[in-house]
Formats: C-alpha cells, sequence, structure tokens
C-alpha cells in the first residue's frame, strides 16, 4: 500500500489588500505517495507556485490543513514548521537560491550542517553525492564560477542531500535551455527511479510535463483535473 507523504485537505489561501479579499487557492485537496514524480501545472495566476508553497509549509493557508508524512502542521509554531522542512522536505528553486560565498560542496553540505551531522560525514556525502551528479570537477567552485545549469544541478544535490520525504520543485527549468533542462530532468527522473526520491513540480514547461507520471491541472485557484499516466 502506497504511503501518503504530503496531503492538503481543503486548503483555501485569500490575500487580503485593505478590505479587499483575493482567492489565490480554493478549498484544494489532494494527496502526494511515496516516490511520485508530478507535477502542479496552469496558466500564469492559476495558484500553481501559491499551493507548494502552502504544501511546502512556507506560507500557511487561510483554510484547511497540511500534513506532512502524517503530521498537522497547522497550529505548528514557526520553529517547528521550519524544523519539519529540515528534516522532510528538500526544495528546489527558479532562481537557483545558492549561497553565493560557499563553493559547491558547501552549498550541498548546508543542510546537512543544520540538522547536525558529523563535519567529516556531511563532507563525505556531500562530495559523494556531487560525483553522482557528475559535478565531482566543481565541488570547489562558488555559484557564480558556474553555469545556470551547474547551479540548478548543485541546488538537487542539496535538496536531496539529507534524504527528504519530498522535494518540491517551483519552475526548476525555467532559466536554462533545452538541452540543459532536459540533461537536468534525466537527472531528477534517474534520482526518482534509482533513490525513490518523491518529486512534486510547480511548472508550465511542457518538457516537465511530459516527463511527470501525475499532472494536477490548476485554473483559478482549484483542481481542474488530476491525471495519472503509466509509468
Amino acid at each position: 500500500m502506497s504511503r501518503i507523504v504530503l496531503e492538503a485537505q481543503n486548503v483555501t489561501k485569500i490575500y487580503r489588500t485593505g478590505e479587499v479579499e483575493t482567492p489565490a487557492i480554493v478549498d484544494v485537496s489532494l494527496g502526494i505517495e511515496h516516490g511520485e514524480f508530478s507535477v502542479l501545472c496552469g496558466p500564469s495566476g492559476s495558484g500553481k507556485t501559491t499551493l507548494l508553497n502552502q504544501l511546502g509549509t512556507l506560507d500557511r493557508p487561510t483554510r484547511g490543513r497540511i500534513f506532512v508524512d502524517g503530521v498537522d502542521t497547522t497550529e505548528m509554531s514557526e520553529g517547528d514548521r521550519s524544523d519539519l522542512r529540515l528534516r522532510k522536505l528538500g526544495f528546489v528553486f527558479q532562481a537557483y537560491n545558492l549561497v553565493p560565498v560557499l563553493s559547491a560542496v558547501e552549498n550541498v553540505e548546508f543542510v546537512l550542517l543544520l540538522q547536525g551531522v558529523p563535519a567529516a560525514e556531511r563532507r563525505l556525502r556531500s562530495l559523494e553525492l556531487l560525483e553522482e551528479l557528475g559535478l565531482g570537477d566543481l565541488a570547489s567552485k562558488r555559484p557564480g564560477q558556474m553555469s545556470g545549469g551547474q547551479q540548478q544541478r548543485v541546488a538537487v544535490a542539496r535538496a536531496i542531500a539529507s534524504n527528504p520525504e519530498l522535494v518540491l520543485a517551483d519552475e526548476p527549468t525555467a532559466n536554462l535551455d533545452s538541452k540543459t533542462a532536459g540533461a537536468l530532468l534525466d537527472l531528477m527522473s534517474l534520482m526518482n527511479e534509482e533513490r525513490g526520491v518523491t518529486f512534486l513540480f510547480s511548472t508550465h514547461d511542457p518538457r516537465v510535463m511530459r516527463r511527470a507520471r501525475r499532472i494536477i491541472s490548476l485554473s483559478d485557484g482549484q483542481i481542474e483535473s488530476d491525471e495519472r499516466r503509466d509509468s
């Protein structure tokens, strides 16, 4: 039986400007199972990034509940939510979000450092992961010395270094050319198949959607369709 690693129950997010209320997502319920390679898609303004932020506990819903690995995050303090993200979730962003003064290996190590992993172990794990992702010769390079595709691969390494339950990726291919995006998607597909890493993307990139085994389409903040494909 498949295990649910992330669940939204009747999640609504409303933004308020003065007395004006703007609903971004409305009464969304879904579950993400361990090992899925899934996509949230929809046009600009459909609510996909807002929903990804709710699912990743980066923001609080106005109404509804978010469960991560069976734990209800709704009433958690900000500190507890931060700790849960550190232990359970990995993130890949469109803008890479690497620390510019740190080398590639130090960026990958960063989450392990926060988790309290001993220095020798975190360095070994990070170097092995960079080597696995074809970045071994860039371990000492800083982000400014790498191409966009290389930086995004380092970001993926950082996201999976701590063996999270789920990696949330917000438009990870948006700044990449077709060849580089394809290589990145090959990499993440391999991580999914060989390591069992669960991925959930927010994207409108057809290159990502072609790889997905589940496509959750949003329109006006609501789930319009939820389709699964054969592996």
